[in-house]
Parts: structure tokens; sequence; C-alpha cells
């Protein structure tokens, strides 16, 4: 039994629940701002979007570290992470997410590093917009493909030694 394996795979379902509720806190807050033309609650919105690719980021290191051995570094290490988790790795691990959730998670991504960097008051509506309207097809594709991977590490940490 890999003890570490069964850890990472609760430790992932716990970040996938609290993923889900950012989800939530996201189209609720579409729907606020949509009804009510209230900016104010596009800085939720984008904090939020932020929050969502962050946590998912978060998992993607723990496989990085946990599985892999290996967490990218330097500039660019944010895009070489999302970069190995949509790469096979020969007999360490399959593919965390697929090419399609790569490019999606891109300008999740994206956004992330303009909140980061960019006063509130200067969001675009017409920039989120796209990524409110994708999120619950984004996030049930990668959870469906996390939740395959979590079988996979299952499987390895039940194996026996």
């Amino acid at each position: 039994m890999i003890r570490r394996y069964l850890t990472l795979a609760s430790r992932i379902k716990e970040e996938l629940s609290e993923i889900e509720r950012l989800k939530i806190r996201i189209v609720q807050g579409w729907a606020y701002i949509e009804k009510n033309n209230d900016d104010f609650y596009l800085d939720s919105v984008a904090l939020n979007l932020h929050g969502f690719y962050s946590a998912l980021e978060k998992i993607f290191e723990l496989i990085a570290q946990e599985i892999d051995g290996s967490v990218p570094e330097g500039a660019s290490w944010h895009q070489n992470l999302l970069v190995q988790m949509k790469t096979e790795i020969k007999k360490i691990r399959p593919a965390v997410i697929s090419k399609d959730s790569y490019q999606r998670l891109a300008e999740y991504k994206g956004f992330r590093h303009v909140v980061r960097n960019v006063y509130t008051f200067n969001l675009s509506i017409k920039r989120i917009k796209p990524l409110v309207e994708e999120i619950d097809l984004v996030f049930n594709q990668v959870k469906s493909e996390i939740l395959i991977f979590i079988e996979f590490i299952e499987e390895v940490g039940n194996e026996e030694d």
C-alpha cells in the first residue's frame, strides 16, 4: 500500500469540493450582475474566478510533488505545470487532464494573472463573461478527468508492496 497516494486522493477530493463551492459563487455573482447591473459584484466574480483556477493549480502542484516528484520552477512555472498535467509520464502516471481541458484552463490561468496585476475597476466584463459562461462545462470536464485520475492513484495506492 502506498499511503501517500491514498492521502493525495483524499486531499484532491476535498479540493474538488471547495472548487465546486467557488463555481457556485461565480454563477450566483454573475446572475446578480446580470439582474442588477452592479459593478461591485464584478470584483467578486473576478476574485472567485481567480480562486477557481488557483485551486485547480493547487491540485496540480500536489500531483506534481507527490506523484511526479517534480514541480516546475522559474518564471514560467504556471504554464509548465499546466503542460505537465496534460502530459502522460510513462511508467509513472497517465495524463491528468485532456488537451481540450488544457486549452480551456489556459484561459482561466491567463485571467488569474490579470486579476493579480490589474486594478479591479479596470476589469473587463467582456473578458469575464465567456469564462463565467463556460465555468460549468469546464469544471465538469476537468472534475471528471481528475476523478478518473483519482481512480488510478487509489488503485496504485492499494497495490501490495
